[in-house]
Protein backbone atom coordinates (compact mmCIF):
# COMPACT_ATOMS: atom_id res chain seq x y z
CA UNK A 1 0.00 0.00 0.00
CA UNK A 2 1.31 3.43 -0.96
CA UNK A 3 2.05 6.12 1.58
CA UNK A 4 -0.70 8.42 0.28
CA UNK A 5 -3.24 5.63 0.65
CA UNK A 6 -2.16 5.01 4.24
CA UNK A 7 -2.45 8.73 4.97
CA UNK A 8 -5.92 8.89 3.38
CA UNK A 9 -7.13 5.88 5.39
CA UNK A 10 -5.70 7.38 8.59
CA UNK A 11 -7.49 10.69 8.00
CA UNK A 12 -10.77 8.93 7.26
CA UNK A 13 -10.40 6.75 10.35
CA UNK A 14 -9.77 9.78 12.56
CA UNK A 15 -12.83 11.45 11.02
CA UNK A 16 -14.97 8.39 11.74
CA UNK A 17 -13.72 8.17 15.34
CA UNK A 18 -14.44 11.89 15.80
CA UNK A 19 -18.04 11.38 14.68
CA UNK A 20 -18.37 8.34 16.93
CA UNK A 21 -17.14 10.30 19.94
CA UNK A 22 -19.66 13.08 19.23
CA UNK A 23 -22.40 10.45 19.28
CA UNK A 24 -21.11 8.71 22.42
CA UNK A 25 -20.86 11.97 24.37
CA UNK A 26 -24.14 13.26 22.90
CA UNK A 27 -22.54 16.44 21.56
CA UNK A 28 -25.12 17.89 19.16
CA UNK A 29 -23.37 21.11 18.14
CA UNK A 30 -22.09 19.67 14.86
CA UNK A 31 -25.36 17.89 14.09
CA UNK A 32 -27.56 20.88 14.86
CA UNK A 33 -25.50 23.39 12.87
CA UNK A 34 -25.33 21.25 9.71
CA UNK A 35 -28.93 20.07 10.03
CA UNK A 36 -30.31 23.60 10.44
CA UNK A 37 -28.27 24.81 7.45
CA UNK A 38 -29.60 22.05 5.17
CA UNK A 39 -33.17 22.46 6.43
CA UNK A 40 -33.04 26.17 5.59
CA UNK A 41 -33.20 25.18 1.90
CA UNK A 42 -36.36 23.10 2.23
CA UNK A 43 -38.96 23.69 -0.48
CA UNK A 44 -41.44 21.66 -2.48
CA UNK A 45 -39.06 20.97 -5.36
CA UNK A 46 -36.19 19.80 -3.15
CA UNK A 47 -38.59 17.70 -1.06
CA UNK A 48 -39.56 15.74 -4.17
CA UNK A 49 -36.03 15.68 -5.59
CA UNK A 50 -34.28 14.36 -2.48
CA UNK A 51 -37.13 11.97 -1.61
CA UNK A 52 -36.67 10.36 -5.02
CA UNK A 53 -32.88 10.55 -5.14
CA UNK A 54 -32.35 9.01 -1.71
CA UNK A 55 -33.78 5.69 -2.98
CA UNK A 56 -30.74 5.24 -5.27
CA UNK A 57 -28.94 4.08 -2.15
CA UNK A 58 -31.63 1.58 -1.13
CA UNK A 59 -30.68 -2.07 -0.89
CA UNK A 60 -33.06 -3.08 -3.70
CA UNK A 61 -31.89 -0.38 -6.13
CA UNK A 62 -28.23 -0.95 -5.31
CA UNK A 63 -28.73 -4.69 -5.76
CA UNK A 64 -30.27 -4.23 -9.20
CA UNK A 65 -27.43 -1.92 -10.26
CA UNK A 66 -24.84 -4.37 -8.97
CA UNK A 67 -26.41 -7.17 -11.01
CA UNK A 68 -26.30 -4.97 -14.13
CA UNK A 69 -22.64 -4.18 -13.48
CA UNK A 70 -21.86 -7.87 -12.97
CA UNK A 71 -23.15 -8.46 -16.49
CA UNK A 72 -21.23 -5.55 -18.03
CA UNK A 73 -17.83 -5.97 -16.36
CA UNK A 74 -15.27 -8.78 -16.53
CA UNK A 75 -14.97 -11.48 -13.88
CA UNK A 76 -12.21 -9.78 -11.89
CA UNK A 77 -14.07 -6.47 -11.68
CA UNK A 78 -17.26 -8.27 -10.67
CA UNK A 79 -15.42 -9.74 -7.69
CA UNK A 80 -14.26 -6.36 -6.47
CA UNK A 81 -17.67 -4.75 -6.94
CA UNK A 82 -19.14 -7.47 -4.75
CA UNK A 83 -16.34 -7.21 -2.19
CA UNK A 84 -16.61 -3.42 -1.99
CA UNK A 85 -20.40 -3.28 -1.73
CA UNK A 86 -20.73 -6.46 0.34
CA UNK A 87 -17.87 -5.61 2.68
CA UNK A 88 -19.26 -2.13 3.24
CA UNK A 89 -22.69 -3.56 4.04
CA UNK A 90 -21.30 -6.03 6.60
CA UNK A 91 -19.15 -3.41 8.36
CA UNK A 92 -22.02 -0.92 8.42
CA UNK A 93 -24.46 -3.46 9.86
CA UNK A 94 -22.05 -4.50 12.62
CA UNK A 95 -21.39 -0.92 13.74
CA UNK A 96 -25.10 -0.01 13.59
CA UNK A 97 -25.94 -2.85 15.98
CA UNK A 98 -23.09 -1.95 18.33
CA UNK A 99 -23.85 1.79 18.57
CA UNK A 100 -27.66 1.38 18.41
CA UNK A 101 -28.38 5.05 17.74
CA UNK A 102 -32.02 5.93 17.14
CA UNK A 103 -32.94 7.86 14.01
CA UNK A 104 -34.21 11.45 14.04
CA UNK A 105 -37.93 11.46 14.79
CA UNK A 106 -39.05 14.72 13.22
CA UNK A 107 -39.64 16.18 9.74
CA UNK A 108 -39.25 12.82 7.97
CA UNK A 109 -40.10 12.73 4.28
CA UNK A 110 -39.56 8.97 3.84
CA UNK A 111 -40.04 5.88 6.00
CA UNK A 112 -36.89 4.22 7.31
CA UNK A 113 -36.37 1.61 10.00
CA UNK A 114 -33.27 0.35 11.81
CA UNK A 115 -30.52 2.26 13.56
CA UNK A 116 -29.00 5.53 12.46
CA UNK A 117 -25.21 5.42 12.96
CA UNK A 118 -23.47 5.20 10.53
CA UNK A 119 -25.47 6.04 7.42
CA UNK A 120 -25.64 2.87 5.32
CA UNK A 121 -26.74 4.78 2.22
CA UNK A 122 -23.74 7.10 2.47
CA UNK A 123 -21.31 4.25 3.02
CA UNK A 124 -22.61 2.02 0.22
CA UNK A 125 -22.80 5.02 -2.11
CA UNK A 126 -19.06 5.56 -1.73
CA UNK A 127 -18.20 1.83 -1.79
CA UNK A 128 -20.27 0.97 -4.85
CA UNK A 129 -20.58 4.13 -6.93
CA UNK A 130 -17.02 5.17 -6.04
CA UNK A 131 -15.56 1.89 -7.30
CA UNK A 132 -17.81 2.08 -10.34
CA UNK A 133 -16.34 5.52 -11.11
CA UNK A 134 -12.83 4.09 -10.82
CA UNK A 135 -13.59 1.20 -13.18
CA UNK A 136 -15.25 3.49 -15.72
CA UNK A 137 -12.31 5.88 -15.58
CA UNK A 138 -9.89 3.05 -16.26
CA UNK A 139 -11.84 0.96 -18.75
CA UNK A 140 -14.20 3.14 -20.80
CA UNK A 141 -12.48 4.34 -23.99
CA UNK A 142 -15.13 6.73 -25.30
CA UNK A 143 -14.15 10.16 -23.98
CA UNK A 144 -17.65 11.66 -23.97
CA UNK A 145 -19.27 8.59 -22.43
CA UNK A 146 -16.62 8.64 -19.72
CA UNK A 147 -17.18 12.34 -18.97
CA UNK A 148 -20.98 12.02 -18.85
CA UNK A 149 -20.76 8.89 -16.66
CA UNK A 150 -18.33 10.53 -14.24
CA UNK A 151 -20.50 13.65 -13.94
CA UNK A 152 -23.66 11.64 -13.25
CA UNK A 153 -21.95 9.36 -10.71
CA UNK A 154 -20.25 12.33 -9.01
CA UNK A 155 -23.64 14.00 -8.54
CA UNK A 156 -25.03 10.77 -7.09
CA UNK A 157 -22.12 10.32 -4.67
CA UNK A 158 -22.43 13.93 -3.46
CA UNK A 159 -26.20 14.27 -3.24
CA UNK A 160 -27.30 10.91 -1.77
CA UNK A 161 -25.55 11.60 1.56
CA UNK A 162 -27.08 15.10 1.67
CA UNK A 163 -30.48 13.60 0.90
CA UNK A 164 -30.30 11.38 4.00
CA UNK A 165 -30.13 14.46 6.20
CA UNK A 166 -32.68 16.38 4.14
CA UNK A 167 -35.36 13.67 4.27
CA UNK A 168 -34.89 13.43 8.03
CA UNK A 169 -33.63 9.87 8.52
CA UNK A 170 -30.02 10.63 9.51
CA UNK A 171 -27.97 13.06 11.55
CA UNK A 172 -24.95 14.74 9.90
CA UNK A 173 -22.61 12.69 12.14
CA UNK A 174 -24.18 9.51 10.71
CA UNK A 175 -23.53 10.68 7.17
CA UNK A 176 -19.95 11.80 7.74
CA UNK A 177 -19.20 8.52 9.53
CA UNK A 178 -20.71 6.54 6.65
CA UNK A 179 -18.71 8.49 4.07
CA UNK A 180 -15.51 7.95 6.07
CA UNK A 181 -15.98 4.20 6.37
CA UNK A 182 -17.03 3.97 2.73
CA UNK A 183 -13.89 5.82 1.72
CA UNK A 184 -11.72 3.37 3.65
CA UNK A 185 -13.39 0.36 2.02
CA UNK A 186 -13.07 1.99 -1.40
CA UNK A 187 -9.36 2.71 -0.98
CA UNK A 188 -8.71 -0.85 0.18
CA UNK A 189 -10.68 -2.26 -2.77
CA UNK A 190 -8.79 -0.15 -5.30
CA UNK A 191 -5.50 -1.06 -3.63
CA UNK A 192 -6.35 -4.75 -3.99
CA UNK A 193 -7.13 -4.26 -7.68
CA UNK A 194 -3.81 -2.53 -8.27
CA UNK A 195 -1.55 -4.70 -6.11
CA UNK A 196 -2.89 -8.08 -5.04
CA UNK A 197 -4.22 -9.04 -8.47
CA UNK A 198 -1.88 -7.02 -10.63
CA UNK A 199 -4.23 -4.18 -11.52
CA UNK A 200 -6.31 -3.36 -14.51
CA UNK A 201 -3.30 -2.41 -16.59
CA UNK A 202 -1.74 -5.85 -16.15
CA UNK A 203 -5.04 -7.49 -16.95
CA UNK A 204 -5.13 -5.68 -20.28
CA UNK A 205 -1.54 -6.52 -21.18
CA UNK A 206 -1.94 -10.19 -20.30
CA UNK A 207 -4.99 -10.50 -22.51
CA UNK A 208 -3.09 -9.42 -25.65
Amino acid sequence: MKKKEIIAISILLVLFISMLLLVIFNNKVFDDSIYNFIMSFRCGFLDDYFSLLTHLGDTLVSGILIVICLVLFCKRDRIFLLISAGGGTIIMSLIKNIVCRSRPDHLRLVKQGGYSFPSGHSMITVCFYGLLMYLIMKKVKNKYLKIVSMIILSIIVITIPISRIYVGVHYPTDVVAGLSLGGIVLILSINCINSVFGGIANEKSSSK
